[in-house]
């Protein structure tokens, strides 16, 4: 990793997925509007499990274009071991019951001090068969990939060096992690928003600091795809 890191590159992806998953909705909105949909905003947000997608391609383009300064690629930032596949991929499925945990818990934590002792919204929604599998099969790939890649490979250790403080950059990690949630979708509903962005608080807070211990991204990568299928499974099929 270079020492003259540009700031503005890792703390811009960091906060890069939110702007992107409103925009692409706002697009989407707007493109059901013109086939005059009712509620176009809330329709449009139904579909963040398939467009997300395109966030994921643009965190992707973002980070290949800022590595090309640092004369890196992609790869580098993985810290793949062949040596240790068989490893990373048994505690990829430890980490799973981790993502779990921490994603259960945070979401009864924030329901109950956002919600009280009302259920909250859940933020998948029925889609057709076809969007529905590749919300399933496809999907928890590519957000996985892509999340784990921007907060946790390539934002947490540039901002580490560049703040010279691990709770400091972890801080940010989950500010911006926290805030692409209350994204997903976006809804003009303040309740909603703080709902989601607590609600991912001990996964954006926990997981940065195994990451500056363990520095290897694959168990990160499988465990948060197994879990987003579970996910994805039991928001729409059960």
């Amino acid at each position: 990793m270079s020492d003259s890191i540009n700031w503005k590159w890792p703390l811009s992806l960091v906060f890069a997925r939110f702007i992107l998953a409103f925009l692409i909705q706002a697009a989407l909105a707007l493109i059901l509007t013109l086939f005059g949909a009712e509620n176009a905003w809330g329709a449009a947000g139904r579909w963040w499990i398939v467009y997300g997608t395109l966030i994921d391609l643009g965190c992707i383009l973002l980070i290949m274009r800022f590595l090309r300064q640092e004369g890196l690629s992609i790869l580098d930032l993985m810290g793949f071991d062949r040596d240790r596949l068989r490893a990373d991929i048994l505690l990829g499925v430890v980490f799973t019951v981790l993502f779990i945990v921490l994603a259960a818990s945070g979401g009864m934590a924030a329901g109950a001090l956002v919600y009280g002792a009302e259920t909250p919204p859940h933020p998948m929604q029925s889609l057709p068969v076809i969007a529905a599998l590749y919300a399933l099969m496809v999907w928890p790939i590519f957000w996985a990939f892509a999340e784990e890649t921007t907060y946790l490979a390539y934002a947490l250790p540039r901002l580490k060096q560049w703040t010279g403080r691990a709770w400091l950059a972890v801080l940010i990690i989950a500010l911006g992690w926290g805030l692409q949630h209350a994204a997903m979708p976006f809804q003009w509903d303040g309740q909603w928003a703080a709902y989601r962005f607590l609600s991912t608080l001990p996964i954006a807070l926990v997981l940065p600091l195994i990451y500056l211990k363990l520095g290897r991204l694959l168990p990160f990568i499988i465990a948060h795809a197994l879990a987003d299928m579970l996910a994805v499974y039991s928001g729409l099929w059960m």
